[in-house]
Order: C-alpha cells, then structure tokens, then sequence
C-alpha cells in the first residue's frame, strides 16, 4: 500500500491476487489491508490535513498542474499497467490517463477561481465575510472499469478544495492507482496528502465507518452505495454517491438513422459495456425499426475482440461474475421470446477460452418484463424495442429506478427538447452521444445517485461554508 510517502505491507502480512482478464492468470499481489491499515492511513491524512489546508490555492493549483502533467509523460507506462489488470485495449488504456490529467487541469483552475463573499447589508461596525472550509479527510472508493479517471472525479475535486485522501481502489484493478500515488509523491505532493490502501469490502468497511474522514466518495453499485449511505449517516459524513445506471436511447421515426447507430454502436459497446451510463435499452419508433435494427447490428458485427496477446476493439470482461449478469440477462430475454440479433454466447477459441469474452450483443424485440430492460447490465449486450410514439418511449425511460443519462435522436428540434426535458437523468445527449465533459456536472437522479461531480460543482462538493461576523467599535 501507500501511505505517508511509503510503500508498506499491511499489518496482518497478508497478500491478495491481481488476475489478467485476457488470461484469467494472477500475475501480481497486493497487500489485503484490515482495519489497522485502514486507521494508518487515516491517521496519516489526518495530520497531513493541518498543513494542506493552509496551503495558498495558487500552490495547490501548481502542484496540481504539476501531477496532471507527470500523468501525461507517464501515460504509456501506467496505461500498460491498467490493460494488464483490466484487459482493455491498450489504446483505450493510455487515452484513460491523458484524459484524467486532463480533468485534474480543470479541477486546479476551478480552485483559483473560488471567490469568498462580503454582503452588503451588514450592521454599522460589522462585516459578514462567507467563505469555504475544505470539510477533511476523504475515503475514494472506486470500481475497476475506469480507475484512473473515477479516482481523479473525487481526488482532484478534493485535493484543490484542502482535503487529503485515502483511497481505495478496486480488488481488479489496485496497481495502477498504486503506481499514481507515488508518481505523484515524487511529483512534490506531501506525503500523507494521497495515501492508497489495497483490498476487500471489509477494509471499505473499515474506512467508511471511521470516525475521523468527513466524507466518502464512491462510485459502484447501488447496493453498495446505499450501505455506505446508511453507515455514513451514524458519523454524518458527506457522501458522493455515482451508482448504477440503466440509460435509454429513443429513436425518432425522423432520426438521422445512421448517425443514431453509429452512436449507439460506439457508446454502447465501449469497454465491452463495463461503464455505468452506457447505452443499455433502445426504443425506437415503429416504422423506421426494422432498419434501425438493421444498422445496428451492422455495426455492432463490425467491432472486434481482442484475443489475449493480440489486437482489437474489445477486451474481455473483468470476471466471472461480471460476466455472468450479461449471460443471464441473455438467457432471460431468450426465455421470454426476444430475438438475439447479434453476438448472444461466449467466445471461445485460441486467445479467448482464457478470458471472459462476448461478443457486442443486440436483443431485439426486448419487452419491459425481461431484466435487460429493467437492471443495469455493465456488459456488451442492449435491448432493443419497437414503440407507437415518443411519449411512449419517455413513459418506458422513466419506469425505471434509474435515472443516470439519457439519449434522443430526432430532427425535430421541439420534439428533442421536450424530450431531453422530460427524461428523467443526471446527463441527456440530444443527436449524439460524446464522453460527459469535464466542465459540467455529472451525476445521477433517483437510485443512480447523490451529488454531482466534475467542473466547479465537483470541487464545490468538498468545501464547506462558512459565515464570519466581525465586529468592531466604529472609529467615526
């Protein structure tokens, strides 16, 4: 692990696995930290907090700038640690990186332009000065699908606002945040201020439960997230929750047809549907349905898996139990009379018999009943359903627990806007569909999540106000 500027082994002595998904072989060991590891990395940041928070923000930013830019030198290196652990392409790996520094740029700018206020309407002899406390020491819990750029969402709102972080990451995918935490102490952040400690949901339970952090940041499932909300409550500590998603795409009779499946295509099936607001239900609009169909799978059948050693645009998925949820939500829509268009079982073979590898499925004549049109799949498998009218298609959107993004293609720019306006989600893409922006915020309504991340409202959720009354005798 990584704490206080050191490499350390946990206290038990114990070792957890890291597996390569393309091979199914454990190529490395972590350590399986406990509760002990869990209080020294917090005692650390906790000490370490005195000291940061009175860091001048012009500092903090040039730091920040400063590691942002290390992460793009080193992108190769820790890119090719991550498609080790995670099995993405090794393209899609190194973009990951060059895109987070990105994102701890625009965090650092945020932070220098974050104003104090004075209002006007005080008392003779008083001013009332509003201004922003960091809230503490933060827990990042994050998944494996995008560690780095999930890490830097909560590290790079919460190291401008003042507040050190432990982080941890996932049992998957442990060595790349590992190898960031020490490019970035030797980049010049003090140690304590970015601690990383490896291992189970018990040593998650260990941090959320402390009593010192303020707050906990997470992305991952919903019932994890609603656990840690519950736990959380008892300290009142602040949470950031991104969960799971279920995100519709509606297809207009008037839509760009080849535009919507190219799209579709492409955010649907990117890092083999292991991200949380993908594309995973369609409903299209009766008449323009079967040629929809008929352009979707087109492209899907055009995207290729990349054997283990070799090349292609999709990896394989991180586990077996990953794996298993796309497998029976396949399995279900069969059962239930739904037509498998493209992909549908497992591919197998010299390079892929290893690793749990499917390919882009499309479910055609998905009904609401079947769980690919009510649970998040996190795989490379979308339903698809024919509709009467848009309305229909927004009714069947909000039926859902989930209210992370949201997508609509159509020429009709009054139809578009009442539909963006009518999807209940965090994000809605109108005619496109493009990675959220860094600027904005990001986050989910209903069961996908609590607060925002990314841009100003990201660094925001990490301050606290507060109101200072000064008085004094009045001199004339």
């Amino acid at each position: 692990m990584f704490i206080d500027g050191l490499s350390v082994p946990a206290r038990s002595g114990r070792r957890m696995t890291v597996t390569d998904p393309t091979t199914g072989q454990a190529f490395e060991t972590v350590p399986l930290g406990g509760s002990e590891d869990a209080d020294a990395a917090i005692v650390s940041a906790m000490r370490t907090f005195e000291g940061w928070k009175r860091v001048p923000m012009t500092e903090r930013a040039r730091l920040q700038k400063a590691c942002a830019q290390a992460m793009r030198e080193n992108a190769e290196s820790i890119g090719a640690v991550l498609q080790r652990e995670l099995g993405r392409p090794l393209a899609g790996c190194v973009s990951e990186i060059a895109r987070s520094a990105d994102l701890l740029d625009i965090y650092a700018e945020e932070g220098l332009r974050l104003r104090a206020a004075m209002p006007l309407g005080s008392a003779p002899g008083e001013r009332i000065v509003i201004t922003r406390d960091p809230v503490g020491v933060v827990v990042a819990i994050t998944p494996f699908n995008y560690p780095i750029t999930l890490l830097m969402f909560k590290l790079g709102a919460a190291l401008i606002a003042g507040c050190p972080v432990v982080a941890k990451p996932s049992e998957e995918t442990p060595l790349s945040t590992l190898m960031l935490a020490r490019l970035f102490h030797d980049t010049g952040l003090p140690a304590g201020l970015f601690n990383v400690v490896t291992g189970d949901r018990a040593l998650g339970e260990a941090l959320v439960a402390h009593p010192v952090p303020r707050k906990v940041a997470f992305t991952g499932s919903v019932p994890a997230g609603k656990a840690i909300a519950a736990a959380c409550a008892g300290t009142m500590k602040r949470v950031t929750l991104e969960l799971g998603g279920h995100s519709a795409a509606i297809v207009c009779a008037d839509a760009d047809l080849d535009r919507a499946a190219a799209a579709i295509t492409r955010h649907g099936f990117a890092n083999s549907g292991q991200f949380c607001y993908r594309v995973n239900r369609v409903y299209i609009e009766r008449p323009v349905y079967d040629a929809m169909l008929e352009r979707l799978a087109a492209g899907a059948k055009a995207l290729t898996l990349a054997p283990a050693g070799g090349q292609g645009d999709l990896g394989p998925l991180v586990n077996d139990r990953i794996f298993a949820n796309s497998e029976s939500q396949i399995a279900d829509a069969r059962a239930k009379g739904a037509r498998i268009l493209t992909g549908g079982t497992r591919a197998t073979g010299p390079g892929y018999d290893a690793g749990c590898y499917l390919p882009p499925t499309l479910i055609a004549e998905a009904t609401p009943e079947m769980l690919i049109m009510q649970d998040e799949t996190f795989g490379p498998v979308i339903g698809l359903a024919p509709v009467d009218s848009p309305a229909e298609a927004l009714r069947l959107t909000n039926e859902s627990r989930f209210g992370l993004a949201g997508f609509v293609f159509t020429r009709d720019l009054a139809t578009g806007l009442a539909l963006c306006e009518g999807i209940e989600a965090g994000s809605v893409w109108l005619n496109d569909i493009r990675r959220s922006s860094h600027h904005v915020p990001f986050g989910g309504m209903k069961e996908s999540g609590l607060g925002r991340e990314k841009g100003r409202y990201g660094v925001e959720s990490y301050l606290e106000y507060k109101t200072m009354y000064l008085s004094w005798e009045e001199a004339l």
